[in-house]
């Protein structure tokens, strides 16, 4: 190899490493756009934790989001399991309405960006898995600044990309048993 083809594959190679979305378009754009997410603190589980599944661990550290990944008209998300009426593992009354909701509901909670300070609250959102879609009424924050409290039921805070989900939306998408806990999905506003 000669001498100049070396240099113009030494100089290809810095510009990919330098400017990786020359080459990747809008995927890369993306991934750009889903590190732009990182998190903006932590949160310390007090020494003597509340005892359940869910809890928080007792002297654990959490990350915390102010922000979520950006929506497109498919953003990706985690869906997990949430139990929105009294006693439920919810915590305290939801967000939006200050009331709590039955499980036969199709409702969610939104982590802290997606929520956008209430701005989602009683508004749909359609939710993608398994072939299937389903519409969602936004009722709650996924707070994903706090928790590890009484008012957060003791649970870490949420993740940033988090859909908290009851169990209607669940048996709409069709995700039953061993699949439900965290399941991959898109959503979008309805």
């Amino acid at each position: 190899m000669s001498t100049t083809s070396i240099l113009v594959l030494a100089l290809a190679c810095l510009l990919l490493v330098a400017f990786p979305s020359l080459c990747g378009g809008r995927a890369a754009h993306h991934d750009h756009q889903e590190e732009k997410c990182q998190p903006s603190g932590t949160l310390e589980s007090p020494a003597r934790g509340h005892t359940c599944d869910e809890c928080c661990k007792p002297g654990h550290i959490y990350p915390t989001y102010q922000c979520s990944p950006p929506l497109s008209r498919h953003t990706k998300a985690i869906m997990t399991l949430n139990d929105f009426s009294e006693g439920g593992d919810g915590g305290d009354p939801s967000e939006c309405d200050g009331k709590f909701h039955k499980n036969s509901e199709r409702v969610v909670a939104l982590s802290t960006g997606w929520y956008a300070k209430g701005k989602r609250c009683g508004k749909n959102i359609r939710i993608h898995a398994k072939g299937r879609s389903v519409l969602a009424k936004v009722v709650d924050e996924c707070d994903t600044l706090h928790g590890c409290d009484k008012p957060h039921a003791f649970q870490p805070p949420c993740p940033h990309n988090d859909v908290d989900a009851s169990q209607a939306v669940w048996d709409a998408l069709g995700i039953f048993g061993d699949e439900v806990g965290d399941f991959p999905i898109t959503w979008s506003d309805a």
